[in-house]
């Protein structure tokens, strides 16, 4: 197939098929029909990911590559990339919405083609900002994926979601005002007016400027992630949402973070990169301590999860900054694993909350003995989530300490901590609330799986054992990409 011939790219195709799906939702009014409607548009988006891996290389260029004129008068290219790191996060953001639409598909939600279309307009800003090889068009999916966010945690939740969702608004709108303003200060100073990553990297920017827009640029990836102390509106946000926004949040929404320390702010900020990097790596590590001392401390299993969720976002983040290659490479696979590993462990708790109607693990106990098939699918997201042997997340977790071992022998001894309380909370968990004598409460027998959460679970369990045994999958697929960014380092 020649370029010419190309209709459409894979980078395309994955952007506008859930935005025009979501589109789509909102005039589906009547009955399950915006459900069932999105769920399999989010089918038909992870056949779109399965089959752009059959044309992968430099042969396919034209098929994974794109660029349109935007706003030439300024510099702005409608460009899109489908290398091995984004294409990595358009698989797990395509596998997040299916697993969340099954696991919640007996629930039903007040106006549903809101919710659905909102939840698949989420998708098409995040497959977008994981493609994005322009600044503005970075910046343009950063809010295409949070704006949708935004009225699904304020519309659909708890009780308390207003509050909840006010606290995330200002905290993410803070955060888009930075990264705006750090954006326009680099385009200034790159030396054709381009807005194109490329410009980005070679931008002229003088010792206290690249310092300050450094700042500017980790503030609002920060947020994201987010990483200590920009955390406090996670928690509350995580609770109070509804359980799909929630996995897609956690799951996918803070890889976005993660994902521009590697594509955008190391690569643009190299001098200030070196003189700031132990700074970043102290608020990562002190952050990893605090959120693993307040988790161990939760009666809400959602709160919990939220700050075991800090936990690791804070290791990936100390890995990269730690420079070493051993360190990238598990946090690039890391991001995968933890994605599938933390929406594995909100099924569960969505299950929960909607059988027997209580998220306090002081109220529960003994499930297992009433829902058996549950308490194998926790048992082994867990294992994963404290990162055991032929898990997903143990290869991940030890390239990572290996790499941050490389920076400092202290930082990782005092990181290596939340290992063993990652253990204490996660353990404690599962012994309070599925063994042990039932209550009341618990003693129904009520915990029966659907078969569409079951089938969803059984894909989360599937690949953390895959991935626990064979890795290489997703380290080939996003070794050229980690070898440009090491590359990059290299020359600082």
């Amino acid at each position: 197939m020649k370029p010419n011939d190309v209709l459409i790219t894979f980078p395309e195709l994955l952007l506008w098929f859930p935005l025009l799906s979501g589109l789509v939702a909102f005039f589906l009014t009547k009955g399950n029909a915006a459900k069932r409607w999105s769920l399999w548009a989010s089918f038909i988006t992870v056949i779109i990911v399965a089959v752009s891996f059959l044309f992968t290389g430099k042969d396919y260029f034209h098929l994974n590559n794109v660029s349109y004129v935007w706003m030439p008068s300024i510099g702005s290219s409608f460009a899109l990339m489908y290398d091995g790191m984004g294409r990595m996060l358009c698989l797990l953001t395509a596998l997040a919405f299916p697993l969340a639409f099954l696991t919640t598909y007996k629930t039903t939600y007040s106006r549903p083609n809101n919710f659905y279309g909102l939840m698949l307009l989420s998708q098409a800003g995040l497959m977008g900002g994981f493609c994005a090889m322009d600044a503005l068009v970075f910046y343009f999916f950063w809010e295409l994926a949070i704006i949708p966010i935004y009225f699904l945690a304020s519309q659909w939740g708890g009780e308390k979601r207003i509050q909840a969702t006010f606290k995330f608004f200002v905290y993410t709108f803070a955060a888009s005002l930075l990264l705006m303003i750090g954006i326009i200060y680099v385009y200034l100073h790159t030396p054709d007016s381009s807005f194109s990553i490329h410009s980005f990297i070679k931008a002229e920017l003088p010792a206290g400027g690249e310092k300050m827009a450094f700042w500017l640029f980790l503030a609002a990836f920060a947020v994201k992630m987010p990483l200590f102390p920009f955390h406090t509106w996670q928690p509350d946000t995580y609770e109070q949402s509804a359980a799909p926004v929630t996995m897609i949040l956690s799951g996918v929404m803070v890889k976005m973070g993660v994902f521009a320390l590697i594509r955008w702010l190391i690569p643009v900020f190299p001098y200030a990169t070196t003189q700031f990097t132990g700074i970043v790596i102290g608020l990562a590590v002190a952050g990893m301590v605090y959120a693993s001392c307040i988790a161990w401390v939760q009666d809400d299993l959602k709160r919990l999860i939220a700050y075991s969720s800090i936990v690791h976002v804070g290791l990936m983040c100390a890995a990269i900054f730690g420079g070493s290659r051993s360190g990238v490479d598990g946090a690039v696979l890391q991001m995968f694993n933890h994605g599938i590993n933390i929406i594995g462990l909100w099924m569960v708790v969505e299950l929960i909350e909607h059988y027997y109607g209580t998220r306090k693990i002081s109220q529960l106990g003994g499930i297992a003995s009433s829902s058996p098939l549950l308490t194998v699918f926790l048992v082994v997201i867990a294992l994963a989530n404290i990162a055991l042997p032929l898990t997903n997340a143990f290869v991940g977790e030890f390239l990572m300490f290996n790499g941050l071992f490389h920076y400092g022998k202290w930082t990782t001894a005092i990181a290596l901590t939340t290992i063993i309380l990652s253990a204490i909370y996660t353990l404690n968990m599962v012994q309070k609330v599925f063994y042990g004598s039932t209550n009341q409460l618990t003693a129904s027998g009520a915990g029966m799986v659907s078969k569409q959460a079951a089938a969803a679970l059984t894909v989360v369990v599937i690949i953390i054992l895959l991935l626990g045994v064979y890795p290489r999958l997703i380290l080939d697929l996003t070794k050229d990409t980690v070898d440009v960014f090491m590359n990059r380092l290299a020359g600082l």
